[in-house]
């Protein structure tokens, strides 16, 4: 993991600001999270390992979106109970009740707000899904 960076002169703290790298190698020029006054806004991830997109279907593919969300969640120091909203974004919608028990299975306890759309995504990639988070500075 990257050092923890800290907040600007505004008290906003980007995180992975220099980009991350996409499918195909190229740059991705945004944070994977910025937190502002207790609000941390999570970009959204989509199933990706080393540069590209995970097999396996919808299942294994909302497992490892969810997971990379987690991951950086943990790393500024939120967890799922921090969650007040989501977004997600499915390439099929026939995929709606499997997404829901692996979301379920992350968030069960703690639900957010959440909104759920059809709409194409990049090659193979069979889901997306952002975050906002909130804790009490």
């Amino acid at each position: 993991m990257s050092t923890i960076p800290g907040p600007d002169a505004n008290g906003i703290t980007r995180y992975g600001a220099a980009g991350s790298t996409g499918g195909g190698g190229s740059h991705m020029p945004f944070s994977r999270a910025v937190a502002a006054d207790g609000w941390l806004y999570v970009s959204g991830q989509v199933p990706m390992a080393d540069g590209e997109v995970v097999e396996g279907g919808i299942v294994p593919q909302s497992h490892k979106a969810i997971r990379q969300l987690m991951d950086i969640l943990a790393e500024a120091g939120y967890g799922p109970e921090h969650v007040v909203r989501c977004g997600v974004w499915l390439a099929d919608a026939r995929d709606f009740a499997s997404f829901n028990k692996v979301f379920k299975s992350y968030f069960g306890e703690h639900p957010p707000a959440r909104a759920c759309v059809e709409s194409r995504l990049m090659v193979d990639a069979k889901v997306e899904i952002d975050c906002v988070a909130y804790k009490k500075p």
